[in-house]
């Protein structure tokens, strides 16, 4: 089976069927990873622009070492240290890409849409690395690659998303997914962090953390956007915190087989405490492990491969 589309710009478009390939693929490159020499020639000729117009530690890094575990030709844009600063759209920016015939461009910015822009202007594929508060689609496979390596399934699961809502693409795609793949949602955050018409996505909305997490097989936390809040939404950090950080407190609420999640980066101390983000219920290293081969397989596939 390949993957019969040009682009992956969201979750939201992608069937099951799509989804699970994907999850397949990226789990026969896991073992890459393991090697001692940690490559394979599967891409050797294809080029991947990685062009980023916000900070990125994990996503960028992760489809840069997949470029080149797969042996393509890796090249990073960072936009502080390009034609941007000189006043070059985002269109132009493309258009010249396009003119040097890449095969893949990785692109993240800070409007939503932009990739979906890309997509419908150039003849290669797109792939939506994080587009304002929109989608992160990337995040969201590799959230359930995890969930489904550690739980064995995804279906039936109860999985609770807290914190900024509102401002999270990361958590927008994993409702998306989620729900597709049968696992059951609730969100949660100060009334302020979720939107009036969340309800509409098929999830339970509580403006407390204890009503979401009660029972939950899989707890992701997020942190507070606050590059994408126009004004303060909330009175302090340390109230945020004492209501909505996850700790030693609530964490017992949760099933006994509870795992903890967070896409990162992480503020300890307001919405995770130290403990639970380092202790033995944490899986958010298995999240960065599996990110590099969640983006192996989306290189792969939309380079025409199948399951390999």
């Amino acid at each position: 089976m390949k993957l019969n589309r040009k682009d992956l710009l969201g979750i939201q478009e992608l069937s099951v069927e799509e989804i699970n390939l994907v999850l397949d693929t990226a789990e026969s490159f896991l073992e890459v990873s393991t090697r001692e020499i940690k490559k394979v020639p599967t891409l050797r000729g294809k080029t991947v622009v990685n062009l980023f117009y916000e900070p990125s530690t994990r996503t960028r890094t992760s489809f840069e070492i997949a470029g080149k575990r797969l042996s393509a030709d890796t090249i990073n844009i960072s936009t502080s240290t390009s034609s941007v600063v000189k006043g070059e759209t985002l269109i132009d920016t493309a258009k010249n890409l396009e003119a040097m015939n890449p095969d893949i461009i990785v692109i993240r910015h800070s409007a939503a849409g932009a990739p979906h822009i890309l997509a419908g202007l150039l003849r290669q594929s797109i792939i939506n690395a994080g587009d304002g508060a929109h989608e992160h689609p990337t995040q969201a496979l590799l959230d359930m690659m995890t969930i489904r390596s550690k739980k064995g399934r995804i279906a039936g699961l109860h999985v609770a998303i807290v914190g900024d809502i509102a401002h999270s693409r990361v958590a927008r795609s994993n409702i998306h997914g989620l729900s597709k793949m049968g696992a059951h949602v609730s969100v949660a955050g100060p009334a302020t962090m979720i939107p009036r018409d969340i309800e509409k996505m098929g999830v339970r909305s509580y403006t407390r953390i204890e009503e979401a997490i009660r029972d939950a097989d899989i707890i992701m936390m997020l942190r507070i956007q606050t590059e994408r809040e126009c004004q303060s939404i909330f009175p302090s950090l340390r109230e945020y915190a004492q209501f909505f950080s996850l700790n030693r407190r609530n964490i017992d609420l949760a099933s006994k087989e509870v795992l903890i999640m967070h896409p990162g980066p992480m503020n300890r101390g307001v919405e995770i405490s130290p403990d639970i983000a380092d202790g033995p219920r944490s899986i958010i290293l298995d999240q960065v492990t599996n990110g590099v081969a969640v983006r192996m397989a989306l290189l792969y596939l939309l380079t025409g491969g199948g399951n390999p």
